[in-house]
């Protein structure tokens, strides 16, 4: 299986005035297309800092971040912009939808910042929505839908431009038990048909029903369960 994410020796630093804030102190990650990861950590640990550089939301400071074959470091911002568009997925707690905007409205969204034509936006947005099991509320809005509809939303919104990788932070933690169960089985859906998801949750129920758990602390990966010890990365 060729390798997604390479990520070594990989630091982030903040600087709040005087104060240096190191919050990434040395990760080494290796993620192959097509897995299913949880990142856990407590609170501080910098597992969300590390899926906002993952996703291209934010710079490391210094180490090598490769994806697909791509030393993102290198990148300006505009290249950035382009992989974290036309690549990578992202699915949030609290969904971020547009209130104003219909479940395919909402859908479409990602489509027109990649300069996607309006009937494939629709028919796109459209096969999403289906894809998700929401081919019957494509015209409602999101005070319409259930929490759980709301985040079937965002994921389809997250497939439309057909992404490699998935990244979701939290995509439960607004949800109920069901619902959070309903999302997890979709979450495996999508990772059989060949999506690579990258899921940070502080839920261990959650977490154990990926395949895989990296778990941060302090700055580090202090586990990385049933994976091979950090290799060169085969492209």
């Amino acid at each position: 299986m060729a390798t997604m994410i390479w990520i070594e020796g990989m630091t982030k630093t903040y600087q709040l005035g005087e104060i240096t804030v190191p919050v990434l102190k040395g990760i080494n990650l290796a993620i192959e297309q097509g897995e299913y990861v949880a990142i856990m950590g407590a609170s501080g640990s910098g597992k969300s800092t590390l899926m906002n550089i993952i996703g291209c939301l934010d710079r490391a400071t210094s180490g090598h971040y490769l994806f697909e074959g791509s030393d993102l470091t290198t990148f300006n911002d505009d290249e950035l912009a382009y992989v974290r568009n036309q690549r990578i997925g992202f699915v949030f707690q609290q969904f971020n939808l547009l209130p104003r905007a219909t479940a395919w409205e909402n859908v479409m969204v990602p489509m027109i910042y990649a300069n996607v034509p309006k009937s494939v936006r629709r028919e796109r947005a459209k096969q999403a929505l289906i894809r998700v099991g929401l081919g019957e509320r494509m015209n409602n809005r999101p005070s319409q839908l259930s929490g759980g509809q709301q985040q079937r939303v965002a994921i389809a919104r997250a497939l439309v431009n057909r992404p490699a990788l998935v990244l979701a932070d939290e995509p439960t933690g607004a949800l109920d038990t069901q619902t959070s169960q309903d999302v997890m089985n979709l979450f495996g859906e999508l990772n059989q048909q060949g999506i690579a998801i990258v899921l940070v949750t502080h839920e261990p129920d959650i977490a154990e029903q990926t395949k895989r758990i990296i778990r941060v602390q302090d700055g580090y990966v202090v586990n990385a369960s049933e994976h091979h010890p950090l290799r060169l990365p085969h492209f």
